[in-house]
């Protein structure tokens, strides 16, 4: 437990209270951001004037020793521990002003937004890879026809293709999501003080800048008391998840013999430990199981934010293991996509499943519209009893004749009707009923070989977007350690040099 806090308005705290009260455990993830804001706030107190250039050098050179350091279990948080190592490097007299003009509150929500910024960037490129093998593996299937299910009954033909670009699709929007969070995470709350800012005449914009911030969290109060942009990340997530569980669902379904629509890779499955027959899909059944844990996570953040009052509370120390918890979980369950997407096979013919399971049915509705000019509800009413009438005479969609369908015509509608012999019989095949869902948005191949190609543009934007913004982090970073550097003597400048090129 920190000494620096206590011995003026407050005596020793209990050791279970300081135990209790810890985030050390979860701090270790922004020590090298709780450094970086130190040495960002240093050398804007040194251009401010409000320390001495030779003390800002002293602190400097007491941060870029300590830019490794281990944090000791017993610590209170990781700003108490960077500032105990400083007062022991530089001294009370220097080290006791690293903390002139900010607070923990400021300090902890910039650190956040700093770590959050890379794992959001880390985050678009996994959800980038998966839509990379989606449109990969969708290349291979333009022409390969599945059913596809309403309500879990067999509905219409489509192509797997047009079925994994559906999927490509939804983390689009994901992305555009992530993306739109990451414009507002990547404003800076130094400065704000504990709630009022300070006294100081201090450069706010200065160390947003040093920061790689693109501005400032402007309201001080807003500052140190919001985490919406945590409540926001976490229901993106949880919007990630959702979709990821959501496919996880259709290949476990369609990998059962009940369904044969695909084969999952033996890697990616177990065998039931007393029944040997068995291919169960496992972690499929993980990523969808997990998703409810980062809903959970959204409704537990949300819910500790819901109640709080204005400016800072410690509730929100335990709303950010959260955050990275929802964070790993969603990274891992893309990871497990990516892989298995490119090993799943797909049934090649199902000729004879759409013929039993009358996925024809609303094209044969269509041509009685477009050909014979019966109204639309008289068709579908016709074909529905043709259907009914096949299946109780145990047949398939093959069976059908234009002689049933003439009487099924009269009964069920009392529409004299005359088909001719191709009209049904062109209707068995259904790559040539997925040809003819020519609208845009539909599963013609010549249709998703156009999507594909605009997809695939897409991305290629996506990720030279995703490089742009990696990029303009590692220049502010470098930007702060070269002035960093500037203040330091240069003997210490040569030893940094030599560390970092060992």
């Amino acid at each position: 437990m920190s000494k620096i806090l206590h011995g003026g308005r407050l005596s020793n705290v209990r050791e279970d209270v300081a135990k209790f009260t810890s985030s050390i455990k979860d701090d270790a993830r922004l020590l090298n951001a709780v450094i970086a804001i130190n040495k960002a706030h240093v050398i804007m107190l040194t251009e401010q004037k409000i320390i001495k250039k030779s003390d800002g050098a002293k602190l400097l050179d007491a941060l870029t020793k300590h830019s490794d350091m281990q944090l000791d279990s017993s610590a209170e948080d990781v700003h108490m521990a960077v500032e105990e190592a400083v007062l022991k490097e530089a001294g009370p007299e220097v080290g006791g002003n690293l903390h002139i003009a900010k607070s923990r509150n400021d300090q902890v929500t910039t650190a956040i937004r700093m770590e959050l910024r890379k794992e959001l960037l880390t985050l678009m490129r996994s959800v980038a890879h998966v839509q990379d093998h989606l449109a990969e593996v969708a290349e291979e299937h333009v022409n390969t026809v599945i059913l596809e299910y309403t309500h879990l009954q067999p509905a219409q033909p489509v192509t797997f293709a047009h079925y994994l670009l559906s999927y490509f699709d939804a983390l689009e929007r994901d992305l555009q999501r992530i993306t739109g969070v990451y414009e507002r995470v990547n404003l800076c709350p130094l400065g704000a003080g504990a709630l009022a800012t300070t006294s100081f005449p201090i450069n706010r914009d200065r160390t947003a800048e040093l920061l790689g911030f693109n501005g400032l969290v402007e309201n001080s109060i807003d500052a140190v008391g919001s985490r919406d942009f945590i409540v926001e990340t976490v229901a993106t997530l949880a919007m990630i998840a959702v979709n990821l569980s959501r496919f996880a669902e259709d290949m476990i379904i369609w990998s059962s013999p009940d369904f044969g629509v695909i084969e999952l890779p033996d890697e990616f499955t177990s065998t039931s430990s007393i029944m040997p027959q068995k291919k169960n899909p496992e972690v499929l059944e993980v990523i969808r199981a997990r998703a409810s844990h980062v809903l959970g996570n959204f409704v537990a953040v949300t819910a500790a934010v819901k109640s709080l009052p204005s400016t800072y509370n410690l509730d929100f120390q335990e709303i950010t293991p959260k955050l990275w918890e929802s964070i790993e979980n969603v990274r891992a369950s893309l990871d497990m996509v990516h892989k298995l997407l490119p090993k799943i096979k797909v049934t090649a013919d199902v000729s004879s499943k759409a013929s039993t399971s009358f996925v024809a049915a609303t094209e044969l509705a269509n041509l009685l519209v477009r050909k014979y000019n019966v109204p639309f509800r008289s068709a579908h009413k016709i074909v529905g009893a043709l259907v009914k009438s096949l299946i109780d005479a145990k047949l398939t969609f093959a069976d059908a004749t234009p002689k049933l369908l003439t009487k099924v015509a009269e009964d069920a509608a009392n529409i004299k009707l005359t088909v001719k012999v191709e009209d049904i019989a062109g209707l068995v095949n259904p790559l040539k009923l997925v040809e003819t869902y020519t609208v845009k948005g539909g599963p013609a191949p010549s249709e998703v070989k156009r999507a594909l190609a605009a997809r695939e543009k897409q991305l290629l934007l996506t990720k030279s977007n995703i490089s742009k913004m990696d990029k303009e982090l590692d220049e502010a970073e470098n930007k702060l350690e070269s002035t960093v550097q500037s203040y330091l003597p240069v003997s210490t400048r040569e030893n940094a040099t030599f560390k970092n090129l060992t």
